[in-house]
């Protein structure tokens, strides 16, 4: 099942599911049940948004084998995460906003936990109850501030910064699926989540140990190797196996 969050022509937003041509649309959020309005709206009608509005976005830094070789970087002995904040946020064709103070952008390619329900120390066992589903994630990073600065907050949390969608798909194996880049249709990135160091149940349980996961939360699992530079003008496609592809194009707003 594809769950998405959409704007209508009037300007009003709701959550849908994707049925072929059309989305079903429904009553309030996802996360409990989902209660259909009855309304139908065909998907060329509407505007896709990013598919969930998270309290926080929980990262992972170096959580791929082939990303630790290729940055140099011995295994974590524990799962490294940082926070974005809920304002990088941007959903399926809007600009990635190039900042002037930074000179070199990157993509990163990146699959997407999204919460379900409230969980505070969730044991592994139940970790994967707490996931209402996965979607592609942009992890765009200024690669130049993260080297000056040691910690990533400014690198990592530029408004636009959290590329998310197109939709949640409820049924995908989060063990087994291809993640891509595509910069202006040339292939720079090619893993897949089996390479991951810290699977997607040990995660959950490990962050739910330092805070408490809300609905609609989204913990972005990390990049496999390839990250590299984007440019004013390219177009990013993030494609994941099972789930769908995620474009946005790159822009500058001085």
């Amino acid at each position: 099942m594809k769950i998405a969050r959409f704007s209508t022509p009037d300007g009003s937003e709701s959550y849908g599911v994707i049925d072929g041509k059309n989305i079903l649309g429904i009553n309030g959020t996802p996360y409990k049940s989902l209660d259909y309005s009855g309304a139908v709206y065909p998907l060329h009608s509407v505007k896709l948004l990013a598919p969930c509005a998270p309290s926080k976005i929980v990262c992972l830094g170096v959580n791929y084998h082939g990303h630790a070789r290729e940055m140099g970087h011995t295994l974590p002995t524990a799962p490294l995460i940082f926070l974005k904040p809920s304002t990088t946020v941007i959903g399926p064709e809007e600009g990635i906003i190039y900042p002037p103070m930074s000179q070199r952008v990157d993509y990163e390619a990146e699959l997407a936990v999204v919460i379900k329900k409230s969980g505070w120390r969730i044991s592994r066992e139940n970790a994967l109850s707490h996931v209402l589903g996965y979607t592609c994630f942009n992890d765009i990073t200024a690669r130049d501030l993260q080297k000056i600065d040691g910690q990533w907050t400014r690198a990592k949390g530029f408004d636009s910064f959290a590329s998310i969608g197109p939709w949640i798909e409820t049924e995908a194996d989060p063990g087994n699926l291809i993640v891509e880049t595509y910069l202006n249709d040339e292939r720079k990135q090619q893993g897949n989540t089996s390479d991951l160091i810290y699977p997607v149940d040990y995660l959950i349980h490990f962050i739910s140990h330092v805070m408490t996961l809300l609905p609609g939360d989204v913990i972005a699992t990390g990049t496999p190797s390839g990250i590299g530079p984007m440019q004013v003008g390219d177009t990013v496609e993030i494609r994941i196996s099972g789930i769908g592809s995620l474009k946005n194009r790159v822009i500058r707003r001085d």
